[in-house]
């Protein structure tokens, strides 16, 4: 015996159509459309899975396409991420850090990181090894600080 479950859903400008059949040999058909209301198909799949499985493999669905949504409404990466650092950037971090007077060494972080599209991690990481000490805006790194931190120290600026 054959049966069939149909169900549609409209999500934003998307109507989707799914629908399941079983048949005589034990399993189950899924299938899927996506379209817009052009007639433009923006979404068509078709799952063979024995009747059996459908629970679990609805439940494994569910779990997958949930964490893709959740990835995909993550915010955007900075636009500077994993870009590597110049050393004009180093030389702009390392003034702005030195000059800016600020009490708050978090927010200052927070700050240059918006301006340079960069993380805040990133920046912090970066004060020290261009000889900043992260903890205290306006202050260099200490040379025992710099052996720590993997850093510069002072006012003799090498190459790392």
């Amino acid at each position: 015996m054959t049966s069939t479950f149909h169900n549609e859903i409209k999500l934003g400008e998307v109507h989707y159509r799914l629908s399941a059949t079983t048949d005589s040999d034990e399993s189950m058909v899924l299938d899927l459309l996506g379209s817009l209301e052009s007639g433009e198909v923006i979404a068509d799949g078709r799952l063979r899975l024995p009747v059996e499985g459908g629970v679990t493999i609805g439940k494994l669905l569910a779990r997958v396409l949930s964490a893709h949504t959740r990835l995909r409404t993550r915010p955007a990466r900075h636009a500077n991420a994993n870009q590597p650092w110049t050393e004009a950037l180093d030389t702009d971090l390392r003034t702005a850090w030195l000059t800016r007077s600020a009490h708050d060494s978090p927010a200052l972080i927070r700050s240059l990181a918006d301006e340079m599209e960069r993380s805040p991690t990133a920046i912090r990481a970066r004060l020290a090894r261009v000889g900043c000490d992260p903890d205290v805006p306006g202050r260099e790194l200490s040379e025992a600080a710099a052996v720590l931190l993997g850093g510069k120290s002072g006012p003799t600026q090498g190459k790392t």
